[in-house]
């Protein structure tokens, strides 16, 4: 699809979530284009402990020279516009773009009532996404429950991201379904997911460090594809061992990919992060350049 029939399909309403999959990743392929962002995950004890603030890590972007922010919204001290819409101007004012939001969500539901609330949850971030001016909404597929098969968990989570898509898709907003363990703990599996819900505004967040397989690197190499943001741990676990991850190894897999997007760092080891992420960050941005 050339960028003149994507632009007429994605302002075509409704027909836009008739596009392939594959489409979903629409700029895939050619040269690759990647920039740096934090997750806010990766400051959650003091976000927790009120010592920092969503507006620092906007002024920490700026101190690290980072591009984007991959805001956790697990301690948002609300979501009204009282605090969403400042945010948004301090980042833009800032230089810095909040390009994504990370929120919990769990789909594997078969009840249609607890589908309706998890819809409806999203519904609300993604509003919430929309006024923050970010682009992309991170989401977990759950766990399989008991009594269920992972293949009746699986229809029940592309039943519920298909509506959401729809509705995210009308603000703009994709939607990147993280490998999190659970339903979505082997490639194969939440690509199986990502191809049955088939909509331009869903694809794949690729965290590196959440494959735990004997070969995690082949299983990140499976998601590439459908890559719609990465996230980047400084640890790998492959084969029961926690080892440094190869960022070059990954950046490589990207970049034959024609990947376009955010590679964005979710530190979680226990130096406290405002003492490794600078030095994290300076390595994320040397594998990158």
């Amino acid at each position: 699809m050339n960028r003149r029939t994507w632009l007429h399909v994605a302002g075509a309403g409704a027909a836009a979530y008739a596009v392939p999959v594959r489409a979903a990743i629409e700029t895939a392929g050619g040269k690759s284009r990647l920039r740096s962002a934090i997750c806010a995950y990766s400051f959650r004890e003091q976000l927790q402990k009120k010592t920092m603030s969503y507006e620092d890590l906007v002024k920490l972007a700026v101190d690290l020279n980072v591009d984007g922010l991959d805001l956790t919204v697990y301690w948002f001290p609300s979501t009204e516009d009282s605090f969403l819409l400042p945010l948004r101007r301090l980042a833009y004012r800032s230089g810095v773009e909040l390009y994504s939001i990370s929120v919990r969500s769990d789909l594997c539901k078969g009840n249609v009532g607890d589908q309706q609330s998890e819809f409806e949850r999203l519904m609300g971030w993604i509003d919430a996404a929309s006024k923050l001016g970010a682009g992309h909404i991170r989401v977990f597929g759950g766990n399989v429950p008991k009594g269920a098969t992972e293949d009746q968990a699986a229809e029940w989570v592309a039943t519920i991201l298909s509506r959401a898509a729809e509705y995210a898709g009308k603000k703009g907003i994709i939607l990147g379904l993280e490998n999190h363990g659970g339903i979505t703990a082997r490639a194969e599996r939440i690509i199986q997911i990502v191809k049955k819900v088939d909509s331009p505004w869903v694809g794949i967040n690729l965290d590196t460090g959440n494959f735990h397989e004997q070969e995690p690197y082949a299983e990140i190499q499976k998601c590439v594809p459908y890559a719609v943001n990465v996230q980047v741990k400084e640890k790998i676990r492959a084969g029961g061992a926690l080892v440094d991850s190869d960022w070059a190894r990954i950046v490589g897999m990207l970049r034959t990919a024609g990947y376009k997007g955010y590679l964005a760092l979710e530190y979680e080891e226990k130096t406290p992060a405002p003492q490794a992420v600078p030095g994290l960050i300076g390595k994320l941005k040397k594998v990158i350049a």
